[in-house]
């Protein structure tokens, strides 16, 4: 926890070294105040102490998720500035505002339930609350407070809500990360659904949008239902698909179709199949999903085939960091915008899958259940298996948060022209070399950890080679003479890797994300 703590202040620090401003102080008030109250809530979890059941086998994560969403609005505030963007400048004001306000939520919840009251740690909380909410009232119009307050709002209702309904799925700090950015994204769906404008706005933007609303509104309007009635039988699975329908075309659709003003299913047809090289990049992709497929039954078919007990090994999950890599990179050299809608379709399809499961829906749900079973680690305890989602989320959460309108048209120059890259750099490449390496060759292990020395060295190693082959094969990619921040950022990171007990899927491609942007 220690080492974790001095690799999340120094990205702390090596952000504001570069981007400096009134927000520097309040995030480092914030890293000082989350340090000491990440050890309340370690206590906490053992203790059994911490009001809702969170994952096991973790500690709480509150420091490296408590810095995550003010350090991305910090750098895309610096990075809009720089292009002359007033909107997203303010708006990333909002996020950095938003993600201190959350993460401050969540320390002042473990100090009030700790007994006996730690004097030291409330002062220090005060003291960091004091200096963000004074930077705010300066900073902030009453509109964005207002806006700020909502999210917050949000935040607690969904945490109160969702922690209740999914015991040992989440640390507190991802709960923090997930619960946040929904929170986040729910908010500014009603905010645009208010004001629309027509012909302002992309409508990808507002697909993401409509999506990630429309799937976590579904699984709790199922939650609630399947509460009075038993969801494994025929009539509940016909009651499920009838309502998802239902939900879907009444409620989603006409949703869309208010922010786009045009048919949304036309529209996503169209988008789709608009030039050939789409439509072969869209052939590729499901023959890799069909290997995907081919992978999961085959594994499980040499588990029938063996006696024993088999769990797939840690190289046979990796199989699908490499299918992940082979799927982004082609989009990411050729098209992202059709990346961007194919992650968010895929996000859907994946979130709508897991409920399929989880209530064990007709009929494919009881053998979704034994096909995925297999690939179960330690960080699956709770009722949902959330590992391939996070996967998908840290491969795309670079792709959709990438601020667009800020970035120069044409060639990208600077470390910032690899941010769509963290995730593919960070999970598909480091973190599976790391995996592979270090459990096949490694014999030096990190003090205190399982990671070991050569998976760490071969994966920093190995992702420098990606960042030459990007150049090579990525036109617009151009970095400037950048190469010692990329490699101190990469290395950070790896790092990182090693002595994280949260999701690394996750975690890992936002820090590097954010080292890119600065």
């Amino acid at each position: 926890v220690l080492v974790e703590s001095l690799l999340v202040f120094a990205a702390v620090l090596s952000v504001h070294a570069v981007v400096w401003d009134r927000f520097s102080w309040c995030a480092v008030a914030l890293a000082i105040q989350a340090f000491y109250v990440q050890f309340k809530w370690d206590r906490l979890l053992q203790l059994g102490g911490a009001v809702f059941q969170f994952r096991g086998a973790a500690n709480s994560g509150l420091l490296p998720a408590s810095m995550v969403i003010p350090l991305l609005g910090v750098v895309m505030k610096e990075r809009c500035r720089a292009a002359g963007i007033v909107y997203f400048e303010r708006f990333g004001i909002v996020v950095a505002s938003t993600g201190m306000l959350l993460a401050l939520f969540l320390s002042v919840l473990a100090v009030g339930i700790t007994k006996p009251v730690p004097t030291n740690t409330c002062i220090l909380t005060g003291i960091a609350g004091s200096i963000i909410i004074y930077t705010m009232k300066h900073s902030l119009t009453v509109s964005e407070v207002i806006e700020v307050l909502e999210v917050l709002l949000i935040f607690v209702y969904l945490s109160m809500i969702l922690l209740y309904l999914l015991p040992r799925c989440f640390t507190p700090g991802e709960a923090l990360l997930v619960l946040g950015g929904v929170s986040f994204v729910l908010n500014q769906l009603i905010k645009r659904s208010l004001n629309v404008i027509e012909g302002r706005g992309d409508p990808i933007d507002f697909f993401l949008l409509v999506a990630v609303v429309g799937v976590v509104l579904l699984g709790l309007v199922f939650t609630v239902l399947f509460i009075f009635m038993d969801s494994g039988t025929w009539i509940s699975s016909m009651f499920f698909h009838m309502m998802t329908a239902v939900l879907g075309l009444g409620v989603i659709m006409p949703w869309l179709y208010r922010l786009i003003h045009r048919n949304p299913l036309f529209w996503l047809l169209q988008f789709l199949f608009q030039t050939q090289t789409r439509l072969y990049l869209l052939l590729y992709w499901t023959f890799l999903a069909a290997s995907a497929c081919g992978v999961v039954f085959y594994q499980n078919a040499k588990r029938s085939s063996e006696s024993k007990k088999h769990q797939a090994s840690t190289i046979t999950r990796k199989y699908f960091h490499f299918i992940v890599v082979a799927t982004y990179v082609p989009g990411l050299i050729y098209d992202r915008q059709l990346l961007y809608v194919a992650a968010v379709l895929c996000l859907a399809v994946f979130i709508f899958l897991e409920y399929v499961r989880y209530f064990r829906i007709k009929p494919f749900g009881q053998t979704l259940r034994h096909l995925l079973s297999l690939f179960l680690d330690e960080r699956d305890s709770g009722p949902l298996i959330l590992t391939h989602i996070y996967l998908l989320l840290g491969m795309s959460l670079p792709v959709w948060l990438f601020p667009r309108s800020c970035a120069p048209k044409g060639t990208l120059a600077g470390a910032g022209a690899l941010v769509p890259y963290s995730g593919v750099l960070a999970v598909g490449v480091g973190d599976t070399i790391a995996s592979v390496f270090g459990s096949t060759i490694g014999e030096i292990k990190w003090p205190g950890t399982k990671k070991t020395f050569e998976g760490t060295m071969t994966a920093i190693f190995a992702q420098i080679i990606a960042v030459a082959l990007i150049l090579i094969f990525d036109s617009n990619v151009n970095l400037n003479s950048s190469y010692a921040w990329i490699l101190a950022s990469v290395s950070l990171v790896s790092l990182l890797e090693a002595y994280t007990t949260q999701i690394d899927n996750l975690l890992l491609p936002l820090y590097l994300q954010i080292l890119l942007m600065a």
